[in-house]
Formats: C-alpha cells, sequence, structure tokens
C-alpha cells in the first residue's frame, strides 16, 4: 500500500500461507471444546480497482483481494492480500501487498472500542506500520472514529469518522450504506503539499458506497458493493491526483467479497 527491505513475508508464498492458516483455523473450530470458541472467517473480494485512503493503487486492472481472520476472548489476527491481475499494463498477476493486523475489540454496552497493530508488506516499497484506536457507537447511523499512527518511516496521522446504515430487505438480505471522511496529518518534512512547502495536514478523502449483504446457506455471504472516492479539499485533489496512474483524483468503482464463516 505504500523501495525495499527484506521482506518478513515473501508476497509469492501468500496464497499458500493462507490456506495452511484455514485449515488450522478449521481445526480449531472443530475440536475446541470450551464455551467460547475460537472463531475463523475467510473472504475473497474481486473489485475494478484499489482504492485505499483516496489514492489510486491499481492501473486499470481487476484486483483480487483474499482475506483470514482468526478471534477468540476479543483477539483477533488478520492476513490481507492484494493480487493485481495487470500490475502496470504488463499482463502479470501479482501480489503486491500483504498486510498483517493484530486486533483487540471490547464492547460495554453500546459502546465499543477496537485497538490493534498493523504491517503492511510492500512489493517495491518501504514496508509501513500502523497503530490505531477505534471507537464506535451501537445508535442511529452507528458512528465510529478511527485514528492510525504511522509508526515506520513516514510518520503521520489519519483520522476517519464513518457512519452507516442497513435496511432489511427480506429473509436476511440488507441494503447497506456507509460513508466517511479522512483528515491526513504529516509530521515528516518529506511529505508536503504538491504545490507548497508546507507538510501536509488537510481533510483529505470522502467515501461513499452502498451494498448488499447476501446470505445463503449457514456460513456464506455474498456482499455486491459500489463506492465513490473524492478528494475533499483543492490541496487533497492536487496530491491524489498527481500520485494516481490516471491523473484523476476522485474514482467510481464496485466489485463483490464471497465471506465464509466457520
Amino acid at each position: 500500500m505504500r523501495e525495499s527491505k527484506t521482506r518478513n513475508i515473501k508476497l509469492i508464498t501468500c496464497l499458500p500461507l493462507m490456506a495452511l492458516m484455514m485449515v488450522i483455523f478449521m481445526g480449531f473450530s472443530v475440536c475446541a471444546e470450551e464455551a467460547e470458541k475460537p472463531a475463523a472467517s475467510a473472504d475473497i473480494g474481486i473489485f475494478s480497482k484499489y482504492i485505499w485512503r483516496g489514492y489510486e493503487l491499481s492501473d486499470n486492472s481487476i484486483v483480487i483481494q483474499p482475506s483470514a481472520t482468526i478471534s477468540y476472548k476479543g483477539f483477533g489476527f488478520n492476513l490481507w492480500g492484494n493480487l493485481d491481475t495487470d500490475q502496470e499494463g504488463d499482463d502479470d498477476n501479482q501480489f503486491n501487498e500483504t498486510d498483517m493486523t493484530f486486533s483487540y475489540d471490547y464492547s460495554n454496552g453500546p459502546i465499543s472500542l477496537g485497538v490493534g497493530y498493523i504491517y503492511y508488506g510492500l512489493d517495491g516499497m518501504d514496508d509501513s506500520e500502523e497503530l490505531y484506536l477505534c471507537v464506535s457507537y451501537d445508535t442511529l447511523l452507528s458512528p465510529s472514529l478511527t485514528i492510525y499512527r504511522e509508526i515506520s518511516h513516514l510518520p503521520s496521522w489519519y483520522l476517519s469518522f464513518g457512519i452507516s446504515h442497513s435496511i432489511e430487505l427480506s429473509e436476511g438480505i440488507t441494503l447497506d450504506f456507509a460513508g466517511s471522511v479522512g483528515y491526513s496529518y504529516s509530521d515528516d518534512d518529506d511529505f508536503v503539499e504538491v504545490n507548497d512547502d508546507d507538510k501536509y495536514q488537510n481533510f483529505h478523502d470522502g467515501l461513499l458506497s452502498v451494498g448488499l449483504t447476501v446470505p445463503f446457506s449457514e456460513y456464506f455471504t455474498f456482499c455486491p458493493m459500489i463506492a465513490y472516492s473524492f478528494p475533499l479539499t483543492d490541496e487533497a485533489d492536487d496530491l491524489l491526483t498527481a500520485t494516481s496512474f490516471s491523473d484523476e483524483s476522485d474514482f467510481l468503482f464496485g466489485g463483490a467479497t464471497l465471506s465464509i464463516v466457520f
């Protein structure tokens, strides 16, 4: 997601590693006999474009994003990857990102808290690390605030405020709406605004999405979606345009995710 150094995880091994993890997770779900058993899930998403915090990270290519998660008593571990099916127009399928997230989540009534650490394993760039804190409230529009702190080579903050709402259509099928705004605050002298020498500290990106959640059988869920990403300020527009493959700053994209819960 974001030059390279020794990789902790070789990207080419991502799929076999995920497969091994899922076998282990299934073993957990079948064999655990405590009152509270470990939970495991796996997803695979296919999208028309890879957009992250307003940045365009794919170039006219379909991306495939597998993910595997295991959790127990609030603690969780997630392994996520990005496969670009036509990276830089060379017709090569390439895993160019493998992320690991360690998390802990706690709920007390309507208030939920989450803390975690994310390791971004990136191809052709310095790997990145973040800590985050998330607070959400179970009420109308389910507001949430997530604060990220980059602790690796580009010290910065990213704040995301989000809302969401779901409408049940029939038999567990829901129509899902979500929106978020992000604020980026860099304290790195090397990361400045495109047309200025000031550090980049601005309202950054907005994201709107609508999708469906369609459960089928006991374990599977299918979730198609469409989303629109756009800059919030002129400075963000300049930065997102300068870093994009398409010389654009707003993006309409879509796709679908298939999920299984054990």
